[in-house]
């Protein structure tokens, strides 16, 4: 069997590729044009080295993307290296700080050439995984942004109608905040809401329970006294806060139709069961935690492989007399927010959660960390159930701590 190796670096418009035999041969160069076309010519020019697909060896920057499943479906062992390795890699050959795409590529598959056991294939996900992946972090990136959409109106609410704050306080995404709003988006318009019209507004929400009681406090607020602003302006600001209003309950909409999308998709996956058992994993969270982990049996050797990935195990900085433990920062950012998220989640559905929080917050640990590695334990513990597809006992889970303490 011989191996051919291709480095392929990407853009939005191209693909540089350099192809090399196993001694560092250079085949060939080429330029592709992202998209159909580009593709069959890379298959072409493959074909034209390697009798059969697994014998092509492709490096690139990335895991994601239609061109980077269409190799994986042609059956190339394709390896997705992250650009900072790229990055020092190239250092090895040149330290003038050159650099080119067609460069890049032959680095690419010098890299996969010689040191691909030192880095993992994409993994093979399922398609259904694949889906939910795409749509959590659609999700979580909505709830990224509305935060920014909120953050901007409380902004603008406290330069022009301090009132609203007292009135909603740090619920302004709820419904009875927008609908209140979007009623009254000025001082003088707060001002003038009659009992009544408050409480149509907040139906119109979806409140139904305590309806007379939280009108009544709304009004209140809303006629309390604070400074003015000169008439333009204060039109001004109101047609400000009416349109981020508006965006706001746009935004809490689409996340309302992503969450029962996502609900939908996680049901119908085969872990699912096995998710949704653990503490701490709802709909949302679990459909993160699924998406990014993946489903692919063989993507990680052992828990800690999977910890690693999840990026809640800590280093060790240690040299000579100097050991230093600390946290992993470098990881997937979007796994490790759901992990320190379905960690604090835990601490309220898992006796034993609490218990192994409380003795890290005895020992010293701050929050954040005793947070992390708790969700550490908590990887491993989804890690063993995933393997043994088994769902979440909490007697099982906890038992060596609750024997160590009893020792």
């Amino acid at each position: 069997m011989q191996l051919i190796f291709v480095g392929d670096d990407w853009s939005e418009e191209h693909h540089d590729v350099c192809v090399l035999d196993e001694a560092g041969k250079q085949l060939a160069r080429r330029r592709l044009a992202e998209g159909v076309a580009g593709v069959g010519e890379l298959h072409e020019l493959a074909g034209g080295f390697a009798e059969s697909p697994s014998d092509v060896v492709v490096g690139i920057e990335t895991d994601r993307g239609l061109w980077v499943a269409a190799l994986v479906g042609a059956g190339y062992q394709v390896y997705a290296i992250n650009p900072k390795s790229v990055a020092r890699y190239r250092e090895r050959y040149k330290l003038s700080g050159a650099k080119s795409d067609p460069a890049d590529a032959k680095v690419l598959a010098d890299l996969v050439r010689t040191d691909r056991h030192n880095y993992r294939t994409v993994a093979g996900d399922s398609p259904a995984a694949q889906g939910i992946k795409v749509m959590a972090r659609a999700h979580q990136r909505l709830v990224w942004l509305r935060r920014r959409q909120l953050n901007a109106l409380r902004a603008t609410l406290r330069e022009s109608y301090p009132a609203a704050l007292v009135a909603f306080g740090e619920e302004l995404e709820g419904a009875d905040a927008l609908a209140v709003l979007a009623k009254a988006p000025t001082p003088e318009g707060g001002r003038a809401l009659s009992l009544s019209a408050i409480q149509a507004a907040l139906r119109r929400g979806g409140r139904q329970r305590n309806l007379e009681r939280r009108a009544e406090q709304i009004r209140q607020a809303l006629r309390s006294q604070q400074l003015a602003l000169p008439e333009g302006a204060g039109t001004a600001y109101g047609a400000v806060v009416l349109s981020a209003v508006a965006v706001a309950g746009e935004m809490n909409r689409q996340l309302a139709r992503l969450e029962a999308e996502l609900a939908s998709h996680l049901d119908a996956h085969p872990d699912a069961e096995i998710i949704r058992s653990q503490p701490g994993l709802g709909t949302v969270l679990g459909a993160r935690v699924l998406g990014e982990f993946g489903d692919d049996p063989d993507r990680y050797v052992d828990a800690k492989a999977r910890k690693n990935y999840a990026g809640t195990s800590p280093i060790t900085d240690s040299s000579g007399k100097h050991r230093f433990v600390k946290a992993r920062w470098v990881g997937n950012d979007h796994l490790k927010d759901a992990c320190y998220l379905w960690a604090f989640a835990a601490l309220s559905g898992s006796p034993g959660a609490r218990r192994y929080y409380d003795a890290l917050r005895e020992r010293g640990k701050g929050h954040d960390a005793a947070l992390r590695a708790l969700a550490n334990r908590l990887v491993g513990i989804l890690d063993g159930c995933l393997r043994h597809r088994c769902t979440y006992d909490e007697r099982i889970a906890w038992a060596q701590r609750q024997a160590k303490r009893a020792a």
